[in-house]
């Protein structure tokens, strides 16, 4: 299961609205590569993959491939807001250590 919260929500809409996404999902994955190994790969795409995971969340879909799922099982999508830093996070329970910026991890 992957979780998005509220915020988050807000701000995957606004993504959608300014690149002129009127249909599809927001694509969750898993690559190799990154300072730590792995890389979150974070998408807009106008459909799901046949063999995709979906979860939706007050009208926004998420898409996850199967691969990607076990890396991401359990995790949640967050934007936070600070004076430094505004962006999504994600807070992976898989992750057994991560980098500085958030974007990559080891599992």
């Amino acid at each position: 299961m992957i979780n998005v919260t509220p915020k988050a929500i807000v701000k995957i809409r606004e993504a959608f609205v300014k690149n002129g996404v009127s249909e599809g999902g927001l694509r969750l994955g898993v690559q190799g590569g990154g300072c730590s190994g792995l890389s979150y790969l974070f998408r807009l795409e106008t459909r799901q993959r046949e063999k995709d995971n979906v979860y939706e969340f007050e009208g926004i879909k998420v898409f996850v491939d199967p691969k990607s799922l076990l890396y991401l099982d359990g995790m949640t999508l967050d934007y936070r807001e600070s004076l430094l830093h505004s962006g999504f996070v994600f807070e992976n329970p898989n992750a057994k250590k991560s980098c500085g910026c958030g974007t990559s991890f080891t599992a």
